[in-house]
């Protein structure tokens, strides 16, 4: 099958490398311009347009769709277009563009989650299952029917990690799929609107930890975080990302800290967590055992940024 792909981040590899697996010929892909990733300061590509040239594929960088893409998409004559986590808008004359249409690698069991960011709404929530869904794309945000979707589990796992394991599932499931979307044998199924959850973008006001919190939603913030809405508080007097952390079964008033045997317990509203993995600003990431030290006091207490 002729196939242009559009995609961007990490999650969105495993989709393209599955398609070519499968014996399918990407005739382009378009995906979001160089921009500066990560702490190097400097341009990079775009995971997807680095495993794309990796692959020898014909490459677009495109923010929007200008005439110059709609030609280049024209021109590539593909059977269909598949999309995971290309980051814009698509108009209608793109959606309508392919002869069997244009399908979306979605990281949530739709109806749950939909919007910018399913997977760390599942966590924050507490959901036990997460998944993929192959959906059409349609004038909503994540509006359209599915035909396909996966679950895997969710609890204890970072936002990061689960990302990777959905963009595997995902991109397996995508190249399963095409097949009945070539025969026309693919079951659609619309979403029940009354089941409809959504996921806005996380804010790092928002993923800030306070003493108030509950224990299992101190953790699940941690699980969460991510760079640019990071899991801090102020521990002693210091700012720390929390990186990793776990229900600790320590009896602790809310808001202290508590030292022992090298471990670090933060007291809340309903019991305490254990620190696993901090990085105090302007250091390095490192083990909690290893931060230690440099916590001085006898009433030691922590609280939320401000």
């Amino acid at each position: 099958m002729r196939i242009v792909f559009m995609g961007t981040p990490d999650f969105a590899v495993p989709s393209l490398t599955s398609l070519v697996k499968a014996g399918n010929e990407i005739t382009l892909v378009i995906t979001r311009p160089d921009a500066v990733r990560g702490r190097g300061k400097k341009l990079e590509p775009s995971p997807v347009k680095a495993k794309a040239l990796e692959l020898g594929l014909p490459v677009v960088e495109a923010n929007r769709m200008t005439p110059d893409v709609f030609d280049r998409l024209k021109a590539a004559d593909a059977d269909i277009f598949c999309v995971a986590a290309y980051g814009c808008i698509l108009p209608d004359e793109v959606l309508h563009m392919a002869p069997l249409g244009i399908v979306n690698v979605h990281a949530s069991l739709l109806p749950r989650w939909r919007g910018a960011a399913p997977i760390q709404r599942a966590i924050l929530a507490g959901d036990e299952v997460t998944g993929v869904s192959i959906m059409r794309i349609g004038h909503g945000v994540d509006t359209g029917a599915y035909c396909a979707q996966v679950s895997t589990s969710v609890a204890g796992k970072h936002a990061e990690a689960l990302t990777m394991e959905l963009g595997e599932l995902g991109g397996k499931l995508l190249a399963d799929t095409l097949p009945s979307l070539a025969d026309g044998s693919a079951v659609w199924t619309e979403q029940d609107e009354s089941l409809v959850t959504h996921a806005a973008k996380n804010s790092k006001q928002e993923m800030r930890l306070d003493p108030q919190m509950g224990a299992l939603d101190c953790v699940r913030h941690v699980l969460a975080s991510s760079d640019t809405a990071p899991a801090r508080c102020v521990i002693a007097g210091k700012t720390v990302r929390v990186l990793d952390a776990a229900p600790a079964d320590v009896s602790l008033g809310e808001g202290l800290v508590a030292v022992q045997a090298k471990r670090v317990y933060l007291g809340l509203s309903d019991g305490a967590v254990e620190l696993l993995e901090v990085k105090p600003d302007g250091k390095r990431a490192m083990a909690a055992s290893a931060w230690v030290a440099g916590l001085q006091g006898a009433d030691l207490s922590w609280g939320v940024l401000s």
